[in-house]
């Protein structure tokens, strides 16, 4: 009776926390199942301007829209586990879903690039998460250090890449 119980221990310790990764539907249909894309709008220079996007079977879509090394749209596919590690890196800023909501900052700095989260389920439910980079605390500064690594996360380092191209405006 004793080896039950442990098993029945070791089970409910595998259960997930709500609004994880791998949380049930409301139809207990199985995890979750959502694109996570990611804007990185405009700043007061030549900052790179592009969306990446990740689908739960870890393929990465891109599309450089100013100063990027690639203009235009690229994919690849980076995998499961890249698309797992984003997704529970991004998490503790997931508003409640269907809503949208801005990441606290304790100051930034006024001219950097803005990040638009997007959450979006298999029903087209969208769950979004604002923020603006070069925040001096809070947890804005905890999700500048994730954001910063995305691209490499997601394998579009060299895509993303700040280029300043002749007759481009800045901004």
């Amino acid at each position: 009776m004793g080896s039950a119980l442990v098993s029945l221990l070791a089970l409910g310790a595998c259960a997930t926390v709500p609004g994880s990764p791998g949380e049930e539907t409301e139809q207990g249909s199985g995890p979750r199942k959502e694109t996570i894309a990611v804007s990185v709008g405009p700043c007061f220079g030549f900052c790179p301007v592009y969306d990446a996007k990740i689908a739960p079977d870890g393929t990465v879509t891109f599309h450089g829209e100013r100063h990027t090394a690639t203009l235009g749209d690229k994919s690849r596919v980076a995998g499961k586990g890249t698309y797992a590690s984003i997704s529970a890196s991004l998490a503790p800023f997931r508003p409640t879903d269907g809503t949208t909501g801005v990441v606290p900052c304790d100051a930034a700095i006024s001219d950097m690039s803005s990040y638009t989260i997007t959450w979006t389920d298999a029903q087209g439910l969208k769950t979004v998460a604002t923020h603006q980079q070069g925040c001096s605390g809070g947890p804005g500064q905890a999700l500048d250090r994730i954001l910063k690594d995305l691209p490499d996360r997601l394998g579009i380092s060299a895509w993303a890449k700040q280029i300043t191209r002749p007759g481009t405006s800045r901004g």
